[in-house]
């Protein structure tokens, strides 16, 4: 995707960005690939979403929009609450009447196509979170772009990436389900993309952003290990085995059919962030 001479940050003024969900890991790295614009990011404790946004908010030019219920397993029990964040908080998020970056997920998705999915493929949700999801994608109205990406993690907050770090380093094996596929995406990754859509006056719409490459939650367990020089043996077992409450597509590989940003490999991705992750040692 090319960039626009007239979007760029030399020759425009500097935009109002505001970043909801300002806690995540998501939004502490679009806060650093934003650091051109005058960036506010706020937490729950600041403007919890399920509400209308409070008057200090105020009107900022450009929302990015990431405050998200994440817990898959919990909108099981209270699908409710997961719609109310979801649905409601995009909402309200979009009642700000700027444009908007609003970040959706591949459990939109069935899994069941045995393929990569393509921003035009139909939504066929699996779980209460994926309904949410989904749901979420229409509220955010027409001057949205829908970011759909998948298996974020980063060096801050709670993911997959820093929950095998702590078990590899006690345990000498650990059992990671081995027959879902999709692509981890490191946050950074998806910000910088984030910000290059933008950037490109690219259209409002669904795109797909997420990492090169593909693998299942196994593969990507052992390369963290490989990566992070842990001597730990990954287990594979099915998703039956591991008994999560909420089902999970099968193979959720995203990639795009339009002209967008694309991501490095998965792999580069997870270098980038345990060294980012050494940096804050």
């Amino acid at each position: 995707m090319e960039h626009s001479d007239t979007h760029s940050l030399v020759t425009r003024q500097r935009r109002r960005v505001l970043i909801t969900g300002g806690g995540g890991q998501l939004a502490g790295a679009l806060a650093t690939v934003f650091a051109g614009d005058v960036v506010r990011a706020l937490s729950r404790v600041d403007w919890d979403v399920r509400f209308p946004a409070p008057p200090e908010v105020g009107e900022p030019q450009l929302v990015l929009h990431t405050a998200a219920w994440t817990n898959v397993d919990g909108a099981e029990d209270d699908p409710q609450g997961a719609a109310e964040v979801n649905v409601g908080g995009t909402t309200h998020a979009a009642e700000l009447g700027a444009p908007i970056v609003a970040y959706s997920s591949d459990y939109v998705f069935d899994g069941r196509k045995g393929a990569p999915y393509v921003e035009s493929d139909s939504p066929s949700p699996l779980s209460a979170y994926g309904r949410s999801k989904f749901h979420g994608e229409a509220a955010a109205g027409e001057r949205a772009w829908i970011v759909r990406s998948s298996w974020l993690y980063g060096p801050t907050g709670h993911n997959f990436l820093k929950t095998m770090l702590r078990l590899g380093a006690d345990r000498d094996e650990v059992a990671v389900v081995a027959d879902q596929r999709g692509c981890p995406t490191y946050v950074g990754d998806l910000a910088a993309a984030s910000h290059e859509l933008v950037e490109a006056g690219a259209p409002f719409g669904v795109w797909h952003l997420a990492a090169g490459g593909d693998c299942t939650w196994a593969d990507f367990a052992e390369a963290i290990f490989e990566e992070a020089g842990l001597d730990c043996r990954v287990k594979r077992i099915t998703t039956a085995e591991f008994g999560a409450k909420a089902p999970r597509p099968a193979v959720s590989i995203l990639r795009s059919e339009k002209d967008a940003p694309q991501l490095p490999h998965w792999r580069e991705g997870l270098a980038a962030c345990l060294a980012a992750l050494a940096e804050t040692r």
